[in-house]
């Protein structure tokens, strides 16, 4: 176990973990991989879900690092011109053919109107897919997802990340357009996040920061309430 760290500040509704520990990439995906089983003629299918900026594409790249046949379906794919957080149909389509099929070829509507073009695919044939992005575990793809991974992220740390992320990127306009659209997300994400309670489906949670006591090359993990009696 780590040290116990101070309280984080997070999104309203939101607990703090339980105790931390700290395992290397591949120790924590064997864990994973325990917890999930091999579903049969499917891939398995792990939601990597959390607040912008939490950390959720650092995981999700340390995971697919040791587990190196495994697929990643982004929310940002699915979401891609939807209305925010009102694209959950699209998710709940995605993951029953990929359940079905164990294969996925899905062109959203908002691709067609905008001439994005191909499609987002998986081939058959994956042991795994991770879902990351935010929303990727909402409460109406509880029922498709096999494992629900939570990030717990301070407030600020994600704040700072996220906005330092998205000025570089260059993804929402420059230094001060970035500042502004965090926080026109951040007033559809926070009310969302409040309702849907994705925590509360968390097999396990992992700190998205680094914590005292933790190495370089390790992960910070809880078991979340669906680990728990």
């Amino acid at each position: 176990p780590l040290p116990p760290p101070g309280p984080m500040a997070l999104p309203p509704a939101a607990p703090q973990a339980p105790a931390w520990f700290a395992c290397g990439a591949r120790a924590f995906a064997d864990r994973v991989l325990t917890a999930l089983g091999r579903p049969a003629d499917r891939p398995g299918i792990i939601a990597v879900d959390g607040r912008s900026g939490a950390g959720k594409t650092t995981v999700t790249s340390r995971l697919t690092a040791v587990v190196p046949d495994a697929r990643v379906l982004h929310i940002d794919d699915i979401d891609w011109n939807e209305p925010l957080f009102q694209w959950d149909h699209l998710l709940v389509a995605a993951l029953t053919e990929l359940r079905r099929n164990g294969s996925l070829d899905l062109r959203p509507p908002a691709w067609q109107r905008h001439g994005r073009e191909g499609s987002i695919t998986i081939t058959a044939g994956a042991p795994l897919v991770i879902v990351e992005g935010t929303g990727s575990g909402m409460r109406a793809v509880a029922d498709l997802v096999d494992i629900h991974i939570w990030m717990q992220t301070d407030d600020e740390v994600a704040e700072r990340r996220g906005i330092a992320r998205d000025i570089d990127d260059g993804t929402n306009g420059d230094e001060q357009e970035s500042v502004e659209f965090w926080h026109w997300w951040t007033r559809s994400e926070r009310p969302f996040f409040a309702a849907d309670r994705p925590w509360e489906r968390a097999r396990f949670i992992v700190s998205g920061q680094a914590l005292p006591g933790l190495a370089g090359d390790e992960i910070a993990w809880a078991e979340g309430p669906l680990a728990r009696p």
